[in-house]
């Protein structure tokens, strides 16, 4: 499979070397880093290329790096079925650069795209209808940045018995654990018969 990824990633590299794409293979998966002005003429390569045929979209997420100057890195999954093989793609930007929408291209990225802008604040051009997805009406910010604070926000929920929407702050009604290292989904201070043989 390493052969495989090499010359595949060997064919790529010589095929966008004008792009300013960035070939490497790390963990098993060949990994493009691509200037956000050459996505979409990447994607369609990937896509449409004879000897590539990455046709299948998987996900798109947002990866946010506080400490670097652009903060986000846009990352997309894609699979050859006939090739079987996957390929990273990853754009980055910062908070008010925007990234071409690939929904032209991969349908499928569409709600993926509207992810990313809601839980990370990454901007789209050319998306069909970029707006919030999983948070509620009028929230304000991105609450998977690392710089998102955990407590002062309010949440939005139906009052039944006020019939009407009500704000409230942020309750976290999860308790502490206290953990019972004797009991035996904790792990046990004894030893049962036959694990003295692992030891």
């Amino acid at each position: 499979m390493d052969e495989n990824l090499k010359e595949l990633g060997s064919y790529i590299g010589q095929a966008l070397d004008a792009s300013g794409v960035a070939v490497e293979i790390a963990h098993g998966e060949l990994n493009l880093t691509v200037p956000a002005s050459e996505l979409l003429g990447v994607m369609r390569f990937l896509r449409d290329d004879s000897q590539c045929r990455f046709f299948s979209f998987i996900d798109l997420c947002g990866v946010d790096y506080p400490a670097r100057e652009q903060r986000f890195d846009v990352v997309t999954h894609l699979l050859s079925p006939t090739l079987n093989l996957r390929l990273r793609v990853k754009v980055a930007t910062d908070e008010v650069t925007p990234v071409p929408s690939i929904t032209s291209i991969f349908p499928g990225a569409d709600w993926f795209e509207r992810e990313a802008y809601d839980l990370y604040g990454i901007l789209f051009t050319g998306h069909p209808e970029l707006r919030r997805l999983l948070t509620d009406y009028g929230f304000e910010g991105h609450p998977l940045r690392k710089d998102f604070p955990t407590t002062g926000f309010v949440e939005v929920r139906y009052d039944d018995e006020a019939k009407r929407v009500v704000y409230e702050p942020v309750r976290l009604n999860q308790e502490f654990r206290n953990f019972d290292f004797l009991s035996p989904w904790e792990g046990t201070e004894y030893v049962l018969p036959g694990d003295e043989k692992a030891s």
